[in-house]
Formats: C-alpha cells, sequence, structure tokens
C-alpha cells in the first residue's frame, strides 16, 4: 500500500489525542455481533502493576528510532496476525508510551472507522498512569498466537447482511493465544501469562490481477471486546 500522504498522517496523529467517538453499528443488529458493537472492555492489569505511594515516577528513556509500521499488502490472514502483535506487543524500558504503541495501529485504520478504532486500541493498553507504574518494574508484554480462524458467526452476518450493511471486502479474524508479560519486582523477575482470544475486523482490497500478491492491501476497521471474540 502506498504511503500515506502527510495529511493524513497528520488528521490521524489527532486522533490519538481526541476523545473516542461513539461505537459505530458496521453490521446487522440481530445477528449476535455484540462484540464489535460494544467495543473492548479495559485490559486487566497485570500481577507486576501493584500500586505504590513510596517509589516516585522518573522520567522514561528516550526512544532511538520509531516503531515498525504495519506491512498493510500481507494478505488477510497475515495482516490479521501482524495487527494483532502490534496490539499486544509492548515494552515500558523502550522509551515509548501508550500512545505511540497506539499510533502504530491508528496508521493503519480504516478511515470510516478510525476513530472508533482508536477507542478499542486505547481499550487494550494500560492508561498513561498505570504505564508510568509499570515502567518501574520494567514490565514488557508479547502475545503468542495458537490459532487464527474466520468465525461462523461472521459468515452468517455476511450471508444474512444486506447490501451496503458490511463494507466491500470486509473480514473478520478471531486470534486465540496467550498473552505473555514479565518484569522486576524488587529485583526478582516476575511473570505472568494467561490466555486471550478476540476478533479483528478489516478491510481488505484484492490484489491487481498481473502485479502480485503483494498489490492487494488491508485496514483496520475495529477490534472486538477482549474475551468476547466471535466464534
Amino acid at each position: 500500500m502506498d504511503p500515506a500522504a502527510p495529511d493524513d498522517r497528520r488528521r490521524r496523529r489527532l486522533l490519538i489525542a481526541a476523545t473516542a467517538a461513539g461505537l459505530v453499528l458496521l453490521i446487522l443488529v440481530g445477528v449476535g455481533i455484540y462484540g464489535l458493537v460494544r467495543g473492548p472492555a479495559p485490559a486487566d492489569p497485570p500481577p507486576s502493576e501493584r500500586p505504590s505511594t513510596t517509589t516516585p515516577v522518573t522520567p522514561g528513556p528516550t526512544p532511538s528510532g520509531e516503531l515498525e509500521p504495519l506491512r498493510q499488502n500481507l494478505g488477510p490472514e497475515a495482516f490479521a496476525r501482524a495487527v494483532a502483535e502490534a496490539l499486544f506487543t509492548w515494552d515500558t524500558a523502550s522509551g515509548f508510551t501508550p500512545s505511540d504503541y497506539a499510533q502504530v495501529l491508528a496508521d493503519a485504520a480504516h478511515g470510516a472507522e478510525a476513530d472508533a478504532l482508536v477507542g478499542d486500541v486505547r481499550a487494550y493498553l494500560p492508561s498513561a498512569e498505570a504505564w508510568a507504574q509499570l515502567r518501574q518494574y520494567a514490565t514488557r508484554q508479547w502475545l503468542t498466537i495458537d490459532e487464527v480462524f474466520i468465525p461462523e458467526a461472521w459468515e452468517t452476518a455476511v450471508d444474512q447482511a444486506a447490501p451496503g450493511q458490511i463494507p466491500a471486502g470486509a473480514i473478520a479474524y478471531t486470534i486465540e493465544g496467550t498473552r505473555h508479560r514479565d518484569g522486576t519486582w524488587d529485583t526478582t523477575p516476575v511473570a505472568a501469562s494467561r490466555p486471550v482470544a478476540f476478533t479483528v475486523f478489516l478491510v481488505c482490497t484484492p490484489p491487481t490481477p498481473g502485479r502480485g500478491a503483494a498489490s492487494g492491501s488491508c485496514e483496520v476497521l475495529r477490534l472486538s471486546e477482549l474475551d468476547s471474540p466471535l466464534h
């Protein structure tokens, strides 16, 4: 996919600082896609996120370089995997902030749903206050993916939707995996993991004939509520 124009990129960066808009219904209400309508709940606090009233918050390190942007010409399933990994992979010792990690996904948002997607992404990431606390313990997070599949509920929704109710090229992938976190608590390494499941909604354009698979591209529509995926 061609890089976003400077004006588009600046507009998307403004979305990170803005209040997320109200959730938008993408498909027919009666087909049970409630996770998409409700949007994700705030992520649960990690074991290393413990309150501290005595340890001062110190400035974080300055990041060197920039976070890698999402490649949008991978094909639908591979792009869904990349979205999932970008959503769950962060390191408080890197010098980047939650907004920096959110920006990677915002830059790959579908324009019609960009505002709502920013709200979805924010619910998966720690708040600024939690991030400052997590940074004291050098907490980092990553995801291992076990399964990626198109849920039957999505196929039912597509079959039942009237023309124009689902964007052309839209597709959903449910991702099941394990979220890992580790850090240091009073010089002692600590780690925790738990299973997670969620659904990524995409809009993809097919490859151009004669130009290879990489000529197609995908954008992120929405994210389901964490642990309330489509099945």
